[in-house]
């Protein structure tokens, strides 16, 4: 799979995804520090990359365009150390295949992991 990790979201993500094999990059690092919400949806479909954040507006934008992509990871529910970010993010991957993150807006907060299908109408 292939992620975007949101600035929220520690830098940490890029390694523990690369460990788990996968293709990620960090906003920060590519460039993106200050691109608007829009911008990093928009070059996360391109790239076909799911992204990771914990940024409300995401879900918003996908349901106003009522887009089918690109899938979201949100972390919501108050601030989490980079460990707790980790194995939050390690339960959703066992939990969901990548066709199924690539197409739903996955929530996640300290208790539970729900998810829906894009787009969201």
């Amino acid at each position: 799979m292939k992620f975007l990790i949101d600035m929220p979201v520690t830098p940490q993500a890029v390694a523990f995804l690369a460990e788990l094999g996968h293709d990620a990059i960090h906003a920060s690092v590519a460039g993106l520090a200050t691109a608007t919400d829009a911008e990093i949806l928009t070059i996360a479909r391109r790239e076909q990359r799911i992204v990771v954040t914990a940024d409300l507006d995401y879900p918003r934008l996908l349901a106003a365009h009522q887009t089918a992509s690109p899938g979201i990871i949100l972390f919501r529910g108050g601030s989490y150390s980079d460990d707790e970010m980790l194995s939050l993010l390690d339960r959703v991957l066992k939990q969901a295949d990548g066709v199924l993150l690539a197409k739903s807006i996955t929530v996640v907060d300290k208790n539970r992991i729900r998810r829906r299908q894009l787009p969201v109408v």
